[in-house]
């Protein structure tokens, strides 16, 4: 990586994770003469979300139709495999199932099939037990939805990857490098770091769990948010891999833009399961007691922030016991993997921090979001599956940078 950012340039990705490497990448290509610095606070890229995540391609079921990351999962997902084909990346297309355990589920399966087929999720279909076993033999349900085109790659290799052909077409991208202060004016925007300030014609602002603070800097309006929480893993114990072939989850819950716990077999072969969903001190806390006062006290001091816990409380005390206990958490997965055993799993040291943004009326925001100031665009939101959407999340924010003249 380079060593040191230059004095200026014609545009400033602030943030080396996928979705800003994707879009740095993007906006090489349609400015080719055009100079592009990305700057990451982090020794490494994809040091965050990015890095921390257990590798899955989604392939568009969860999303409402008609929202940003409906339309931009499914296409960011065809364009993320033919990009590793051509840059020989090992993405597999390993196929997930969705478990439906109890009858009350069922309503929420159809809806789940409903909104995939809305959004036109290749290879969709609805299966029963008997189809389920010959999928996935240790599964157990009622009922489920099988997604073929689900799959897995290391998303750490693919920002490398894009790294790679930013820096061939002659762009740069300077990590340690942290970013202090935003100003913008006469046309320009400065950007402040250590080493002294940047002077951007443009920026983009892809900080992830800091997305919220360098709005904010720009003059943007704080809502949302920025509030972390933490995913823990376990993970199968070696010789018991086989009670997964890829990708088994349950049915979700409509009001929470999580997922639920999953096992999901990795691009390493190893089988992960989680995540859990814990509110943390610190938004970078992959380790549980790390707490950073600062990030602390403004996820508490935000209206939105007790809102949210007095509406799921009930949820919050879940995963807190989850979180504590090996066997609630594996009970857990019991419900769609009858043979699993707590004998059978061991802690990981995987972890992941999910930056996700909360509103002032403590709503949890389900979809990108992308805003504009002076001269800057800032993704305030981008959690799962922004790492599968990325090459098509970056023409979004592309375009908008271009509409900033």
């Amino acid at each position: 990586m380079d060593q040191r950012p230059p004095a200026g340039c014609d545009i400033c990705v602030v943030g080396a994770g996928i979705v800003g490497l994707a879009t740095a990448r993007e906006l090489q290509r349609r400015h080719p003469g055009a100079s592009i610095v990305v700057l990451e606070g982090a020794e490494r890229i994809a040091s965050h979300q990015s890095g921390h995540s257990s590798g899955v391609i989604h392939a568009g079921i969860y999303y409402a139709p008609g929202s940003l990351k409906a339309s931009l999962c499914v296409e960011g997902a065809a364009r993320l495999y033919d990009y590793c084909a051509e840059r020989g990346i090992d993405a597999r297309r390993d196929g997930k199932v969705i478990v439906a355990t109890r009858e009350d589920e069922l309503p929420r399966l159809d809806e789940l099939e409903r909104r995939g087929r809305a959004n036109g999720v290749p290879g969709l279909e609805r299966i029963d037990l008997e189809r389920l076993r010959e999928i996935e033999p240790h599964a157990g349900g009622i009922a489920a939805l099988h997604s073929p085109n689900t799959g897995v790659v290391d998303f750490p290799t693919v920002a490398a990857s894009l790294a790679s052909e930013l820096r061939s077409g002659g762009g740069k991208v300077v990590t340690g490098c942290a970013v202090n202060d935003l100003r913008s004016g006469g046309g320009r925007i400065a950007i402040e770091h250590p080493g002294g300030s940047l002077d951007a014609g443009r920026a983009v602002l892809c900080a992830g769990p800091w997305a919220d603070r360098l709005a904010v800097l720009a003059g943007a309006d704080p809502d949302p948010r920025i509030v972390p929480f933490r995913g823990a893993y376990l993970r199968l114990r070696p010789g018991r891999e086989d009670l997964v072939r890829a990708n088994i989850y349950p049915v979700p819950d409509p009001d929470l833009p999580f997922l639920g716990m999953h096992l999901t077999r990795t691009p390493q072969d190893e089988v992960l399961l989680g995540p859990t969903a814990l509110f943390v001190g610190a938004r970078d806390a992959y380790r549980l007691r790390r707490v950073v006062p600062r990030d602390l006290a403004q996820s508490l001091a935000w209206p939105g922030t007790p809102r949210m816990m007095r509406r799921f409380w009930r949820t919050g005390l879940t995963e807190m016991r989850h979180a504590i206990s090996m066997r609630s958490f594996v009970a857990e997965c019991r419900r769609y993997v009858p043979d699993l055993q707590l004998g059978d799993v061991e802690r990981s040291v995987h972890s992941g921090v999910r930056a996700q943004a909360i509103a002032r009326d403590g709503s949890l925001v389900d979809d990108f979001v992308v805003s504009e100031t002076e001269r800057a665009v800032h993704v305030r939101n981008a959690p799962s599956p922004a790492a599968t959407s990325s090459l098509a999340l970056a023409e979004v924010i592309a375009d908008r940078v271009d509409a900033l003249g």
